[in-house]
C-alpha cells in the first residue's frame, strides 16, 4: 500500500516537472539579453524599437545598460546574447579574442562638447576638435571625464592622444573623472561649470541642461558609430544565438533601419541608420 502511494506521488511529481520543462525552455527561447552602451538606453532606443520586434517575433529583449567596456567584459563572460556598443577598436578586439563571431555597422550619430554658456575657453571659435581641447588645457577650464572605460571615455582618451596628452599628465584640479555614466557626468558638469564630451542623443534626452550649451560640434573626428556584435557560439554555447540572430537581422533589415531613423527628441533625429553586413 505504502509503496503504491509513493510510486503514485513520484509519478505525479515527474509529470509536473516534465510539463514545466517545455514552458521553461520556451521562455528561454523567447528572451534575449543585450549588453548595451548606456547612450542607446538613455536615448530611448530600446523603448522605440523592441515593442515592434517583440510583437512580430514573440521574443522579449532585456537590456543591461553599462559602459561599452563593461558591456564587452560582461559578454566575454557569456552574460548576454548580443552586444550593441560604440567603440570599433574594442569591438574588433572582442572578436579577435574569440568572444564574438561577427560585427555589423548599425547606426551612427556624433559626439559634441558641451559646457557653460559663458564658454570660458572660447570653444565657439575653435577651428577643430584638437583646437577646442587645446583651448581647454590652455585656460585650465573645468573638464568632466566619464573615466569609466565607456565608448565615450575611449573616444575622449583618443582625442587627448591626438594632442600627445594623457589625463595623468594634465595639471590637477580642473580635469576630473566621475567614474559614472553619461547622465551623471552631465549632471556633474552642469553643477561644476565644466566642459564634457557627450554623444548627441544623450544630450538631447538630458533634462537638466541649465545654462550648459553645445559649444563645439561637427568635426569628423567626433563621428560616433554604433555596432551590433554577435556572441561566438563556441565560446558561449548557452547563449540564445537563434533569437539574437533574429534581432540582429531585424535591426539590419530595411524595416528595422527605417524604424531606427524615426527616433527623435525635440524634433532632432537621434541616430542615422547605416547597416552593413561586414
Amino acid at each position: 500500500m505504502r509503496g503504491g502511494v509513493l510510486a503514485a506521488i513520484t509519478a505525479a511529481i515527474t509529470a509536473v516537472i516534465s510539463a514545466m520543462l517545455p514552458v521553461a525552455a520556451a521562455w528561454a527561447d523567447d528572451a534575449i539579453i543585450v549588453q548595451s552602451t548606456t547612450s542607446t538606453q538613455n536615448a530611448g532606443f530600446y523603448r522605440h524599437v523592441t515593442p515592434a520586434f517583440t510583437a512580430e517575433t514573440g521574443i522579449t529583449v532585456k537590456v543591461v545598460a553599462v559602459g561599452t567596456g563593461q558591456a564587452l567584459k560582461n559578454a566575454s563572460r557569456c552574460d548576454g546574447d548580443l552586444l550593441i556598443v560604440h567603440s570599433r577598436a574594442a569591438e574588433d578586439a572582442f572578436i579577435a579574442a574569440g568572444y564574438g563571431s561577427a560585427r555589423h555597422d548599425l547606426m551612427y550619430n556624433d559626439f559634441i562638447i558641451v559646457g557653460p554658456q559663458t564658454d570660458p575657453a572660447d570653444l565657439r571659435n575653435a577651428g577643430d576638435v584638437q583646437d577646442a581641447l587645446r583651448r581647454i588645457v590652455r585656460r585650465k577650464s573645468n573638464f568632466a571625464s566619464r573615466g569609466d572605460d565607456s565608448g565615450t571615455h575611449k573616444k575622449e582618451l583618443a582625442l587627448w592622444q591626438m594632442l600627445d596628452l594623457s589625463p595623468e599628465a594634465l595639471p590637477s584640479g580642473w580635469y576630473r573623472e566621475t567614474g559614472s555614466g553619461m547622465g551623471a557626468t552631465l549632471n556633474f558638469a552642469v553643477q561644476s561649470d565644466s566642459y564634457t564630451i557627450t554623444d548627441r542623443a544623450t544630450w538631447l534626452a538630458f533634462a537638466n541642461k541649465f545654462r550648459h550649451r553645445i559649444l563645439f560640434e561637427g568635426d569628423p573626428d567626433l563621428f560616433n558609430q554604433y555596432g551590433i556584435v554577435t556572441i561566438d557560439q563556441a565560446h558561449c554555447p548557452s547563449a540564445n544565438h537563434a533569437a539574437a540572430a533574429r534581432f540582429t537581422d531585424w535591426l539590419l533589415a530595411p524595416d528595422g533601419q527605417e524604424l531606427i531613423g524615426t527616433l527623435q527628441r525635440r524634433g532632432e533625429q537621434l541616430f542615422v541608420p547605416n547597416a552593413s553586413r561586414r
